[in-house]
């Protein structure tokens, strides 16, 4: 089974789960003037939360695969001109909010609204003012290019991925 079919086969044992949960929650109990609705209520219950532990360990199973898979299996992503290599699990993090970290930082480094031009001291003499910046701007909007594309890319690389690894077991 390739890492993308194990995904989305948890996504769908999970909406089967949902729907035992809600027959459960629906046909547990009733009051006795009414007709049950399966001939065998008690059994039907019992069937359900059988069922409803096997699909919870099913999907244990396959999560658990998952994570193997995504910790033991590197991905190359060429990022900024160089190529990058982490397992799947690092570039998951890195996706999720660990460049948008990144990025927030060099977004910090701003002229703070601070205006250069001329201002008179306080002995009346006039005074050129130029902003002082403790940064490079050529780094600061390479780096903010960078953090701004990583998710995307990631996502379009970890897509391909997904489809050809197989699980890990």
């Amino acid at each position: 089974m390739k890492l993308i079919e194990g995904m989305k086969k948890i996504k769908e044992l999970q909406v089967k789960a949902e729907e035992l949960r809600r027959k459960v929650g629906q046909y547990h109990a009733d009051l006795s003037y009414e007709t049950p609705t399966y001939d065998n209520q008690v059994a039907k219950i019992s069937e359900w939360l059988q069922g409803h532990r096997d699909l919870v360990k099913e999907i244990l199973k396959l999560r658990i695969a998952v994570q193997k898979t995504n910790l033991q299996t590197d991905v190359t992503i060429e990022l900024g001109g160089k190529q990058v290599t982490k397992t799947i699990a690092e570039w998951v993090h890195r996706r999720r909010d660990l460049a948008e970290l990144d990025r927030s930082i060099w977004g910090k480094l701003t002229d703070k609204g601070l205006k250069e031009g001329q201002v008179k001291n306080s002995a009346g003499e006039t005074t050129d003012v130029k902003i002082r910046r403790y940064y490079k701007p050529e780094e600061r909007d390479g780096f903010l290019d960078l953090y701004s594309q990583e998710p995307s890319i990631i996502d379009r690389t970890l897509e391909v991925k997904n489809a050809v690894t197989d699980l890990i077991e």
